[in-house]
């Protein structure tokens, strides 16, 4: 079947791969995972997709399939599940579209990992009372994945949302909380080859001199990880860096999301400046270098590391994974 065909039935199509390109993928450590952190973006045209050209809607449908074609991109971010629980089902149907050693990264359900419920505009209106439940963390998002997912299940990762003033204040109480919800959940490493539950934060209070050795001993108590989230919110990654350091030997777990360039609330400002995402806007050579000898360090220990990469890193994630992949290869 040609390619017009293909189109006609709504198929989307892998733009070429040069020889230097799967040359670069071959030189790789196995263990090294990079992605973007989802992938339905039609500016990605002539370097995911070929030409198309595809709408956003029919690539958040079709275009995994593409996406995981491309020799660089061995895992992807699903981040629909924060804002909605997804089903066994759901789950397999991304799973299918992939090839055998294709991983996911997957945000819980902000059902359980926001201290607060929120309206439209991401306000917060009351408590939620299933934050951190264990019996919701384990139905609604660790047992679906897992069956849907199967072994193709990377990192499961529950980033808290920035928590209230109150709750700030309570960090001890927290932590009980959240080392009985970790506790609680089936064990995602004897079910799959190279699955990991992740905990991602957006307040720095948690990485003070106080909390942070707290946390890494509830982590590995649960046999959990550190996310390093990589977000204007939090510290820069050589501040994190310490804490993934104390649960050493183990995985690496990095969500690339916003340039600093942009502040902490500047999501939108990243839109604006780098839509559609066809290119690298500003380079964060620091980022860039310590992500690299990172990974290199993780993967040369027999460890995985998954790192997915937002396109307000620096304009164009597919094009920051191929930076980073040349400085893993060349370094």
């Amino acid at each position: 079947m040609d390619t017009v065909s293909r189109r006609r039935l709504g198929g989307v199509q892998p733009a070429p791969c040069d020889n230097a390109t799967q040359a670069l993928a071959a030189a790789l450590n196995p263990r090294i995972r990079l992605g973007a952190s989802t992938w339905s973006y039609p500016g990605w045209a002539g370097i995911v997709w070929d030409e198309g050209p595809y709408s956003e809607s029919v690539l958040a449908q079709r275009g995994l399939g593409a996406y995981a074609r491309h020799p660089l991109l061995r895992c992807v971010g699903i981040d629909r599940s924060f804002y909605r629980p997804l089903t066994d089902t759901q789950y397999a149907r991304y799973a299918a579209e992939v090839p055998e050693d294709f991983r996911f990264v997957v945000k819980a359900p902000a059902l359980v990992t926001d201290a607060l419920v929120r309206g439209e505009h991401g306000q917060g209106r009351q408590p939620n009372t299933a934050f951190l439940d264990p019996a919701l963390a384990t139905q609604e998002f660790v047992t679906p994945a897992l069956n849907g997912l199967g072994h193709k299940v990377g990192a499961l990762v529950f980033q808290l949302s920035p928590l209230p003033f109150a709750q700030l204040q309570r960090l001890p109480l927290l932590l009980e909380r959240l080392h009985a919800m970790l506790k609680a959940l089936p064990d995602v490493k004897s079910a799959t080859p190279d699955g990991v539950v992740a905990l991602e934060v957006r307040d720095p209070e948690w990485l003070s001199p106080t909390v942070a050795p707290q946390l890494a001993a509830l982590l590995k108590d649960t046999g959990a990880t550190y996310c390093l989230g990589l977000h204007a919110k939090m510290p820069p990654m050589a501040e994190q860096l310490p804490l993934l350091r104390a649960l050493w030997p183990g995985p690496m777990v990095c969500r690339w999301n916003l340039n600093p360039l942009h502040g902490a609330y500047g999501y939108e400002d990243a839109q604006r400046s780098y839509e559609p995402y066809d290119r690298i806007h500003d380079v964060d050579e620091e980022t860039r270098a310590l992500i690299v000898r990172t990974v290199r360090g993780v993967t040369s220990a027999g460890q995985n590391a998954y790192v997915t990469i937002s396109n307000k890193a620096e304009g164009c994630a597919p094009l920051s994974a191929l930076a980073l992949a040349q400085g893993l290869v060349q370094g």
